[in-house]
């Protein structure tokens, strides 16, 4: 039977930590809440509808993404009717591995820069 070795338990605080180390990345509020935002958008924050799990992360992804995550590994991963018609998954703090955490901040990172410049380029 194989151990899972213990993981620390991952804070916001960690979050931003991952975060700010992607260009353009600063810590503002979303929704009167902890947020990283890129370009003053929001890419992640401490999701504040009451469907959504303490100790969760709401983040901002594309919608294949978001699927393959909530397929890959739903202990981690989830979705609330809430959240289900906007491009963001949830994640459990408490279940994420913190190279998985880097990850997922790096893919909301890399959705909202792709966003801002498809929005720069209709200008």
């Amino acid at each position: 039977m194989a151990v899972r070795s213990k993981v620390k338990r991952l804070t916001f605080e960690d979050v931003e930590k991952v975060g700010l180390t992607l260009p353009g990345v600063e810590v503002g509020t979303s929704w009167g809440t902890s947020a990283l935002k890129l370009h003053g958008k929001m890419i992640a924050c401490t999701p504040t509808n009451k469907q959504a799990e303490p100790d969760s992360l709401v983040v901002c992804i594309d919608l294949p993404q978001r699927d393959e995550l909530l397929a890959a590994e739903p202990d981690v991963y989830y979705v609330k009717p809430h959240y289900e018609d906007y491009p963001c998954v949830l994640a459990r703090l408490k279940n994420i591995h913190p190279d998985a955490l880097r990850d997922l901040i790096r893919m909301a990172w890399e959705y909202r820069d792709a966003k801002e410049k498809r929005t720069r380029k209709r200008r």
